[in-house]
């Protein structure tokens, strides 16, 4: 009896403080182990020192930061109180990007930064312009003219240059940078498009373009301007004296301009001569639709270039760097395009459910744009209870929110196509793929809101296409020293770090 007695003592009061004080502990333990993580501030400088410790892996720690931060929100303090907040919390999202979307912009200091290579193309500008530069590009997007020219241009450049660049890679067993391969690929795509301009970045032998050198030099000086958690004051000074990264940036974007701009003047000669009357490009649509003024088509050109050139091949990059770990995925996504390999172009590539899926959970876990931020033009209260003042820069932290366990369950950290995908039952007893998307404010890989990317469908399509090509043809082999750490970067938009060295095995 007494030992049942102490038994039932034990079992009904022992038990429950045993486990109430090793929980207290593991809290506080945890508590601990979060506050490590996040950064020391100190006055006039604010978390300065830490921001410059993790500059080469800031989209990494800004990550874990806001993680392990109540509410998944957290203060950054900067130089003379300047604050920054960060957020991967879908409510806050929501917040800035839909329903106070009137009062959060972009910023002085992003506009600033960017304007000398931006001007006031769509990215950089806000109110009656940006609207009216978002209509008329809309109209365009949504013709089926331009997605036939889109699918013809994209077949061209896969069949006359990247098939064969692989082919030959494969047949003389050499190590290519795919990377740099995708980027040609996107920049000849994107220009073509654009304005119906092919630099030939993809041609063999592959050489330098002077006009990619330099759309690359001042996207990555102009992003290092945007992204400063310092005083603008250092590349102010350098620009007023013409020195250091400042005089390489005023050189590139001169270059990048005059090009385009000649682009422009000889393209609004074609038209008013009727040499070119079918083009199809988004310059020639622009100028046939009564747009003529010079900067405001170069601004919207550079800024439509910008938006295609990086995006979609640092997407391909990761997608194939996921696709060499994950060789169930693999198998799964060459099935798939060989089934649909003989359909005509557009109906071949959106039936590939399971490849739109695979696309989707790796810009989950490698979004092409890890971050972006609004300044707020009035004081403001999130979802969260933070409190934002007239001038603060709230950021949504893309990469972060891809690694949200309450968003993507425990297993967040798996390449997992499925969790995109339902059955879908159908008479005959068998069962297909459903693709299922995520709202927009959980997954803002593409933005949100009425900033939501007008190019989203032909990004899908484009990137399917290249996929299928090239898995029906090749499988694509890293070839990195077996130390070596694929580092994520960002420079507006998202790079892997020294570039992605494969090996291209024919399958023939």
């Amino acid at each position: 009896m007494t030992i049942q007695l102490l038994a039932s003592f034990f079992l009904f009061f022992c038990l429950p403080l045993i486990f109430l004080i090793l929980s207290k502990a593991y809290s506080a333990a945890t508590a601990n182990s979060n506050k490590k993580l996040l950064p020391k501030s100190y006055p006039l400088i604010g978390s300065y020192l830490d921001v410059a410790a993790n500059t080469d892996r800031r989209v990494q720690w800004l990550s874990d930061i806001v993680l392990v931060s109540p509410a998944n929100t957290y203060t950054l303090r900067r130089f003379l109180g300047y604050q920054n907040v960060i957020t991967a919390n879908p409510a806050v999202v929501q917040h800035i990007l839909k329903t106070r979307f009137p009062i959060y912009q972009k910023g002085h200091d992003f506009q600033e930064a960017l304007k000398d290579f931006l001007g006031n193309g769509i990215f950089n500008t806000n109110g009656d312009n940006w609207k009216f530069q978002r209509q008329v590009a809309s109209h365009e997007f949504n013709t089926k003219s331009l997605r036939k020219f889109i699918e013809n241009v994209v077949e061209t450049e896969l069949n006359d240059r990247l098939i064969p660049i692989l082919a030959a890679a494969a047949a003389q067993n050499q190590v290519l940078d795919l990377q740099d391969i995708l980027q040609r690929f996107a920049f000849d795509n994107i220009c073509r498009i654009a304005f119906g301009f092919d630099p030939k970045y993809l041609s063999q032998p592959l050489g330098q373009s002077k006009f990619a050198k330099a759309f690359d030099d001042a996207t990555e000086i102009s992003s290092r301007r945007s992204t400063s958690y310092a005083l603008p004051l250092i590349w102010k000074i350098q620009k007023l004296l013409n020195m250091g990264s400042e005089r390489r940036l005023r050189e590139a974007i001169s270059k990048v301009r005059e090009s385009t701009k000649n682009l422009v003047r000889e393209k609004k000669r074609e038209l008013a001569e009727g040499t070119s009357p079918e083009s199809a490009d988004m310059l020639s649509r622009f100028l046939s639709s009564g747009h003529s003024d010079e900067d405001f088509v170069t601004d919207i050109v550079i800024s439509f270039i910008l938006a295609g050139k990086d995006t979609t091949s640092a997407a391909l990059t990761w997608f194939f760097w996921l696709l060499s770990k994950n060789p169930e995925v693999e198998k799964k996504v060459v099935n798939e395009a060989r089934e649909k390999s003989e359909h005509p172009v557009y109906d071949e590539v959106k039936d590939m459910i399971y490849t739109h899926a695979a696309l989707s959970e790796s810009m989950r876990l490698y979004p092409p744009v890890p971050m972006d931020g609004k300044e707020a033009t009035a004081d403001d209260v999130l979802p969260d209870g933070t409190v934002v003042k007239k001038g603060m820069v709230v950021t949504y932290h893309v990469y972060a929110m891809g690694r949200l366990e309450k968003l993507w369950g425990k297993d967040w950290a798996e390449y997992k196509p499925e969790r995109w995908l339902e059955r879908e039952e159908n008479g005959g007893g068998s069962d297909k793929w459903r693709y299922v998307a995520r709202d927009s404010y959980s997954y803002p890989v593409f933005q949100a809101g009425p900033r939501v990317c007008l190019g989203k469908e032909m990004a899908y399509l484009q990137m399917k296409k290249v996929v299928g090509a090239i898995v029906t043809r090749f499988r694509v082999v890293p070839a990195m020293e077996q130390e070596a750490e694929t580092l994520f970067v960002s420079f507006l938009t998202s790079k892997m770090k020294g570039g992605f060295p494969v090996k291209i095995h024919s399958l023939a």
